[in-house]
Parts: structure tokens; C-alpha cells; sequence
């Protein structure tokens, strides 16, 4: 069997499930329907730049570096990346550390976990996902403006006794 790869099973389900024009979950609208060009394997550990234009499947280890695509790459469960991800799409079921660019959407699945700063289109956490850093999306929206907002008198808020102005506010230590 020289020069043919043999994926288990539920890798060919999963990934066919993830490039069907519904999208992952039947969620994304309009994803292309793509094909796995490039695998590194779950006996692989790659460090370094790889830069291809088709998708990526990554199963096993990459150490520091830069994953680029023009197509998507999906993360497997057992996977572990520290690199930065620039994609069309990306799809976490492993761990990622690093910052993640796709133009479309980013998924974090259910057994995914992320720790980094992430520029998207689109972005979705399934409920046992994880993620930690920074999200930017794409033609983020403004907030509304409110306008100044006026009282009367008989609406206006409670006086401050002077009792009240001189407590210090509580200190609130967020992690």
C-alpha cells in the first residue's frame, strides 16, 4: 500500500461533516466545501511556517511557528498547537495557544480549547469549549448611541448623603 494514507473512519465522517455546504452542526451558511490537502498526523510534532492554499488537519503536535492557509484547518481533539492560525476557517477540538486570524469563522468545539487573541468573521463556542485572550470580529457593529439621558425632578436619582461620599468603592479583582 505505498503512497496511500488510511484515516480512520470517524475522521473521514467528521471531516466530511465539516466541509458540507451547512456547515459544522449545520450551523455555518455557505461554508465551501473543501478537501484535506495536508495532514500532520498524531505521530507528527512540526515546528516552523507552513504555508499551503488548500485545508489543513492537524491531529498531532506543532510547536511555535505560523500555520497559513487559504483554505480551513481543523484542529483534531488529541491535537496540540502553539502557533499562530491564519485561515478561511478554523475548527478547534484540541488545544491551541496562539493567536488565530480566520476571515470566516471560528469554531471552538466542545472539546476545544484556546488561549489567544482571535481576529474573526464569525464566532462560535460550543457549550464545553473553552477560550481565553482577546476576540475581534470583523464589521463589528457600533454600539447605540443613548443620547444624554434627562431626569425630572421627581425621576431624578437619590441624593448622596455625605456619609455616602466619603466611602471608597469596593475593589472588585477580576481574573
Amino acid at each position: 500500500m505505498e503512497g496511500k494514507i488510511i484515516y480512520p473512519l470517524s475522521s473521514i465522517l467528521y471531516l466530511s461533516f465539516f466541509f458540507q455546504e451547512d456547515g459544522v452542526l449545520g450551523r455555518n451558511k455557505g461554508a465551501p466545501v473543501d478537501k484535506i490537502e495536508t495532514v500532520i498526523g498524531p505521530n507528527t510534532s512540526f515546528r516552523g511556517r507552513l504555508v499551503c492554499d488548500g485545508s489543513i488537519r492537524i491531529d498531532g503536535v506543532c510547536e511555535e511557528g505560523v500555520i497559513e492557509t487559504l483554505g480551513n484547518i481543523v484542529i483534531g481533539p488529541q491535537a496540540k498547537v502553539a502557533a499562530d492560525l491564519i485561515a478561511e476557517n478554523v475548527s478547534v477540538s484540541g488545544a491551541v495557544t496562539g493567536s488565530i486570524k480566520a476571515s470566516g469563522r471560528l469554531e471552538i468545539l466542545s472539546t476545544g480549547k484556546v488561549w489567544g487573541n482571535v481576529d474573526v468573521g464569525s464566532f462560535l463556542l460550543d457549550e464545553e469549549g473553552y477560550f481565553r485572550g482577546n476576540l475581534a470580529m470583523k464589521d463589528e457593529p457600533e454600539p447605540p448611541d443613548f443620547g444624554s439621558i434627562s431626569y425630572d425632578e421627581e425621576d431624578s436619582p437619590a441624593e448622596v448623603s455625605p456619609e455616602m461620599e466619603e466611602t471608597q468603592p469596593a475593589e472588585v479583582k477580576v481574573e
